[in-house]
């Protein structure tokens, strides 16, 4: 007699109740069946039935006895990290990032180039040769490639069509088309601040904390923003363009169109500027040397971008009450002359009831967190196809 086939509910409740074991995995780190159990309220015939369904698929393995508690040892499981790899990217204005992680997002690979010439053909160009470096040193595993996910400085649709990124001068690239066409894995584009924010709360300072904004100070501003442990992007997709507020009602002229912008005069670009006109090195790490060597110029100017940088995120705080905001990307390598500043700032401006628990942080991850986020982003989507199989 034919076996029957599961009806829509059963096939339903499996793909949740998958998705719970899973979790309890990854969550646990060792843990036995019992304990899934447990944890879960499943029974542990459903436990067992789904734990070697993820054992057969090399997701989980069994790796030994741990301890009794009277009875007879239980074995002991652990997710499979090297079961397949992801790659993150992180497309800067002058250079690129890139990571090949392992499926609990641990870095096997981390490489950094210049971007040489940011025009859309050969930036490309470079973008691929990259990927395909960090694809070539991938260890050989059950799964191989399961994605690739690229925080880019601009506008991004939930097609992955870079609309706008105005410091790269790219618009209308359809980046997630081009780059799955190239290597055949699936592919998650986002904004550059919002992969920086999903990698701080998964891996650095942001871990467990429910209202937070990722502040990226690079070449522009950009922020993530996350709320109830949960990215908001908005009715569009398009939110956390911060760095185009206006906070001189008629200043500087900016390429987004507006007047005036955040990132004018707080970015690495204004202190870069600010920079050349004092004397001081053009480039970021030069300045910083430059402030280690007791350079008052340099300190200086740190303070005065702190400054701006605090009047911005006072701004934020005002309206969005975090537990935390964690400044991140290149400008929070100058981290020790730069708190004071925003500090300061933000004290001066925000609401006294706003500001009473909120912290300022910078960011464990520096400026790895879009990059780690990336490749979040990537071993995300392959897990949540796991949780669905039913």
């Amino acid at each position: 007699m034919a076996k029957a086939k599961p009806t829509g509910d059963q096939t339903m409740i499996k793909k949740i109740n998958t998705a719970i074991v899973l979790d309890a995995i990854l969550k646990g780190g060792l843990i036995s069946r019992a304990q899934i159990s447990e944890q879960t309220g499943l029974n542990k015939a459903t436990v067992s039935s789904l734990v070697l369904d993820l054992i057969d698929s090399r997701l989980v393995d069994e790796i030994g006895q741990g301890e009794s508690n009277g009875g007879r040892k239980p074995v002991m499981l652990l997710f499979n990290a090297k079961a397949g790899y992801a790659v993150g990217i992180d497309l800067g204005v002058n250079y690129i990032r890139g990571v090949l992680t392992d499926l609990l997002g641990n870095v096997v690979e981390d490489r950094e180039w210049s971007m040489k010439r940011p025009d859309m053909a050969s930036g490309l160009k470079q973008l691929f040769s990259c990927m395909e470096e960090l694809i070539a040193r991938a260890p050989e595993s059950p799964y191989g490639i399961v994605g690739i996910g690229i925080g880019v400085p601009g506008i991004v649709d939930d097609t992955g069509t870079i609309l706008f990124a105005p410091n790269l001068a790219w618009e209308r690239v359809e980046l997630q088309r081009l780059v799955e066409e190239q290597f055949g894995v699936p592919v998650t584009i986002d904004n550059e601040a919002n992969a920086g924010a999903q990698g701080e709360q998964k891996y650095g300072a942001g871990r467990g904390i429910p209202h937070q904004i990722y502040v990226s100070v690079g070449i522009g501003i950009g922020t993530g923003i996350i709320l109830n442990k949960e990215l908001y992007k908005g009715a569009s997709g398009f939110s956390g363009e911060l760095g185009h507020l206006s906070i001189e009602y008629q200043g500087k002229p900016c390429r987004c169109g507006n007047r005036g912008c955040w990132e004018l005069y707080a970015s690495e670009n204004a202190l870069l500027e600010r920079a050349a006109e004092l004397g001081l090195p053009d480039e970021l790490d030069g300045v910083i040397a430059s402030a280690e060597a007791g350079d008052a110029r340099a300190i200086e100017l740190f303070r005065s971008i702190g400054d701006y940088l605090g009047a911005g995120i006072a701004n934020i705080v005002n309206v969005f009450n975090p537990n935390v905001v964690i400044i991140g990307n290149r400008v929070s390598r100058a981290s020790r002359w730069l708190e004071a500043a925003v500090q300061e700032a933000v004290d001066r401006r925000t609401l006294p009831y706003h500001r009473e628990r909120m912290r300022i942080l910078f960011a464990e991850l520096q400026d790895r967190s879009a990059v780690r986020g990336a490749a979040y982003y990537a071993i995300d989507a392959f897990l949540g196809k796991v949780r669905n199989v039913g």
